[in-house]
């Protein structure tokens, strides 16, 4: 119970963090997504704001990250299944998730310091860095959110088999399970902004789930 309510609270965080950067994106680094500005404006733009685009980073991948692991333990002590899926797959496919999400902040900071030191220099060659920094990003966790929605479709397939969780919440992890899934597919890697979007329901709904301890299927 003590872990249940553990990772119910590490459910919660993920979603607030995923408010609080969405809120941040637009309410304090929106210019660096204006369509009419230049790929250098919006470059500089970001350097200008090195520290708080770093510290949304931090948050909304490292801190997302490292959160995900306590809520990866929590959430299969639920299931009893003797599936190599449920007990081996599953869990697995959460720490691979959370060192990709780690991973991607990571490389993004770092990658800005250099970038920084490259824009005082040469502007043009700065910004072909920070579009290659971005696709690597965006690789291992930042567009394409397979690992991530394979996880929650998997939770939600096992979830309704051995009634753990609400059936409703099963049901509606499997759509955002599948719109991560998808963003593997070119050309429909925006889903990634619905996965987003919903995930933030999901987290809510499972962490309260796990609070409160309600579990069967209704």
């Amino acid at each position: 119970m003590k872990n249940q309510k553990i990772g119910g609270i590490a459910a919660l965080i993920e979603a607030l963090l995923y408010i609080i950067g969405i809120a941040f994106l637009f309410m304090v680094l929106s210019p660096a997504m204006d369509d009419t500005s230049s790929d250098i404006e919006k470059l500089a733009f970001i350097l200008e704001n090195k520290t708080l685009y770093q510290v949304w980073h931090l948050l909304i991948y490292v801190v997302f990250g490292l959160v995900l692991i306590p809520l990866t333990i929590a959430i299969h002590e639920n299931f009893t299944t003797n599936s190599a899926i449920g007990k081996k797959v599953m869990p697995i496919l959460g720490f691979i998730w959370s060192a990709l999400v780690i991973s991607s902040g990571m490389i993004s900071n770092i990658g800005l310091e250099t970038v920084n030191g490259l824009f005082i220099e040469e502007e043009t060659t700065a910004v072909m860095a920070w579009e290659i920094i971005g696709a690597i990003q965006n690789g291992l966790g930042g567009g394409v959110e397979v690992v991530g929605g394979l996880w929650v479709f998997l939770i939600s397939v096992h979830g309704l088999k051995e009634h753990i969780f609400p059936r409703s919440l099963n049901y509606f992890g499997l759509l955002v399970g599948g719109a991560g899934i998808l963003t593997a597919i070119p050309g429909l890697g925006d889903l990634g902004l619905l996965f987003g979007l919903t995930q933030i329901l999901w987290f809510g709904w499972i962490g309260t789930a796990m609070i409160q301890n309600k579990n069967p299927s209704i």
